[in-house]
């Protein structure tokens, strides 16, 4: 008889836990048109430098952002609005070393995704990684990459295009 009622006691606790589990679980912006999203400047991994590919880290970041407006109709932060966040916060490249601080003011700025990535130019190819990160929890609900094998600004720009496109490609907003 006792261990009959220690099964039921445990049994009831494994379901009260389950409950309480269930209403605690996050659940993330809706991903999809209209969703506020801020594209930061990407990262230019390359090993060996390009001063004309340096030159330009904002240019394909503002391209991909209007990708993304377009083709996803997000609603985006301007650049020029980060830029100016940054500057009150008094923060400077060291502190938005990590994710987790650029996700900091993607919160501030009231971003519910942010996009982050780089280039790397290797040879004649040059490589795209995309990245977009809810705000919320730091999770990584989109990714993609795109490699273009050119010297070639107009085939690099492109390139940025279309791995915007496919970041909203690898995660379809929801229909509801």
């Amino acid at each position: 008889m006792r261990s009959r009622q220690i099964f039921f006691l445990c049994v009831i606790l494994c379901f009260l836990l389950s409950c309480a589990s269930e209403q605690a679980m996050y659940t993330p912006p809706e991903y999809g048109p209209g969703a506020t999203v801020a594209v930061w400047e990407l990262e230019d991994l390359s090993v060996i430098g390009n001063p004309l590919l340096s030159d330009m880290q904002a240019f394909f970041a503002d391209t991909i952002a209007s990708t993304l407006k377009e083709q996803g109709r997000f609603q985006l932060i301007e650049r020029q609005r980060l830029a100016l966040a940054l500057t009150e916060l008094h923060l400077g490249s060291a502190e938005l070393a990590s994710e987790g601080s650029r996700l900091k003011v993607g919160q501030i700025l009231g971003a519910q995704f942010m996009v982050f990535g780089g280039y790397q130019m290797l040879g004649e190819e040059l490589r795209f990684d995309l990245r977009m990160v809810a705000v919320e929890s730091g999770a990584v609900v989109s990714a993609a990459e795109h490699t273009v094998r050119s010297a070639d600004t107009a085939d690099w720009i492109r390139a940025s295009e279309d791995v915007a496109a496919r970041l909203i490609e690898k995660k379809k907003p929801s229909k509801e």
